[in-house]
């Protein structure tokens, strides 16, 4: 019995740590940019999968270019991403963007959130923006963000709306950051 042991327990052992590399590799960042961070989808349609390979299945398809998403890790060519409601899947580095976008506080469902015209709380209002409204984000000091809200009508006709977020009412900048 001793023997049967001494022959299987290294097979076991290259067995457990070849298991093991694909999650160690997963989370090695590759490109040199820091983990986590936001980027946005570069086109649509793009097929998230349930893993870093085309041998995986779709788990869900973005329909729209420029959806933000937080990149949470690497593996080669492939990026392990977050959307907004904590759904991950993995898309090629080449779908993604380094264009900041955000959503305005989607975790408010039926609210509006003040554009304000300057990075104060005293300023200005130039518009409301309701909660999961896509925005395109310039900068941000760590506490505002300035932004540009695009809305489109019915006729295709786009009005763009540029001011100051509150920086914790957005998802796609992270709590003091500065950029």
């Amino acid at each position: 019995m001793t023997v049967m042991y001494r022959r299987l327990a290294p097979l076991m052992l290259l067995l457990l740590v070849g298991l093991a590399a694909p999650a160690v590799a997963a989370e090695q960042n590759t490109d040199g940019l820091p983990l986590p961070r936001f980027a946005s989808t570069r086109s649509a349609p793009i097929n998230v999968r349930v893993g870093p390979g085309q041998k995986y299945e779709v788990a869900w398809i973005f329909t729209k270019p420029g959806t933000p998403v937080e990149i949470i890790a690497e593996f080669d060519i492939w990026r392990e991403i977050r959307d907004f409601d904590g759904s991950e899947g993995w898309i090629q580095q080449n779908l993604l963007s380094g264009s900041r976008a955000g959503l305005v506080a989607p975790w408010k469902k039926g609210a509006s959130v003040p554009l304000v015209a300057s990075a104060s709380a005293d300023a200005s209002v130039r518009a409301y923006l309701g909660a999961g409204f896509r925005i395109d984000i310039r900068k941000c000091d760590g506490a505002w963000c300035q932004v540009d809200a695009t809305n489109r009508d019915e006729n295709g006709r786009a009005t763009t709306y540029s001011g100051f977020l509150r920086q914790a009412d957005i998802w796609g900048a992270y709590e003091g950051e500065a950029f």
